[in-house]
């Protein structure tokens, strides 16, 4: 009988999450979607992005929010432009100062995001900006299928994932 240590268990979790947002991402193409992927660690979120962007065919498109950012919508649209990325991955919630007053004016404006994007988008949250999307957004949190989980007790697997999704 073969047992994984900690570390095995984490790769393969990591791998699964990792497979489970290219596969929203590819499942709503064309479309709006809201996919939520919860992750203490920054660098882990870049990590992904970098994982996804090399072996999606993809156009991923990344914005990193403003510590002055106001509103969610106003983020996006500023940033696309007129452009319909493939997907959309925003980053840099937990840093934003007045985070409930963003939360809520996202959950006014919810209806605005399913109307202009047509492409999945993919909110980066920790477990603080998950619980105040719950209580502060519920309408538009409600969106998202389900949170994919990228915690983990090591952040160095990356090349693990690499292999694994190449296969």
């Amino acid at each position: 009988m073969i047992s994984l240590t900690n570390s095995e268990n984490g790769t393969a979790s990591s791998t699964t999450a990792t497979k489970r947002l290219a596969r929203a991402m590819m499942v709503s193409a064309g479309e709006f979607s809201l996919i939520l992927a919860c992750c203490k660690c920054v660098e882990r979120q870049q990590q992904v992005l970098n994982v996804l962007t090399e072996f999606s065919s993809a156009d991923i498109h990344e914005i990193l929010l403003s510590p002055a950012a106001d509103t969610l919508y106003t983020a996006i649209t500023t940033a696309i432009g007129a452009t319909q990325p493939e997907a959309l991955m925003v980053r840099g919630l937990e840093s934003v100062m007045e985070i409930n007053q963003l939360i809520i004016s996202t959950n006014i404006m919810r209806d605005q995001f399913r109307k202009q994007f047509r492409f999945p988008l993919v909110l980066w949250v920790n477990d603080e900006i998950l619980c105040k999307l719950v209580w502060l957004a519920p309408d538009f949190k409600d969106w998202a299928a389900g949170t994919i989980r990228f915690d983990l007790p090591h952040n160095h697997l990356v090349e693990a994932e690499q292999q694994a999704i190449s296969a």
